[in-house]
């Protein structure tokens, strides 16, 4: 799965995000919502990015991961070493500013996301020649009921 690298045209969907998103802030504190600020990081740290989609006010299941494993101290004492972490979420009573439902929308499209919880880690880097964004998906799990078996999961994906 590592070696399969998919081309996606979100180069103008996300790097025009770079329009700040006033007064939204993500569900889970430290995440980043935006694809273009997650990526920048990823360069700057050479980690991978791991997209949570998830519906954080209406979905059950998104709740109980959420207070299982994401909002937990060894969770994020883990991540901080290890990915970027990047929100993609899907309310139903939150305001969701267009450019962030958009960039959302095409990217549960791209990776084919049916259901939430669903966790992506993948690496994201820029064709030169083309300009294009190409994703190397590394992986890809759902809920799982701790913080140890959600990143000895993840931690599969990134050896």
């Amino acid at each position: 799965m590592k070696s399969f690298i998919t081309t996606l045209f979100i180069g103008l969907l996300a790097f025009s995000l770079g329009a700040q998103v006033d007064n939204y802030e993500p569900a889970h504190e430290g995440w980043h919502v935006q694809l273009s600020d997650a990526y920048q990081e990823s360069v700057q740290t050479g980690k991978p990015i791991m997209a949570y989609f998830t519906g954080s006010d209406w979905c059950p299941p998104c709740r109980r991961f959420s207070a299982a494993v994401i909002n937990q101290p060894a969770f994020n004492n883990w991540a901080k070493d290890k990915v970027v972490l990047l929100e993609l979420d899907n309310p139903r009573r939150k305001e969701v500013p267009q450019e962030i439902r958009e960039q959302n929308q095409n990217l549960r499209q791209a990776f084919q996301v049916t259901g939430v919880p669903t966790v992506w880690v993948f690496n994201l880097s820029q064709n030169s020649q083309s300009g294009e964004m190409e994703i190397e998906p590394l992986g890809r799990t759902g809920f799982m009921p701790s913080v140890e078996e959600f990143t000895a999961s993840v931690e599969q994906m990134l050896d």
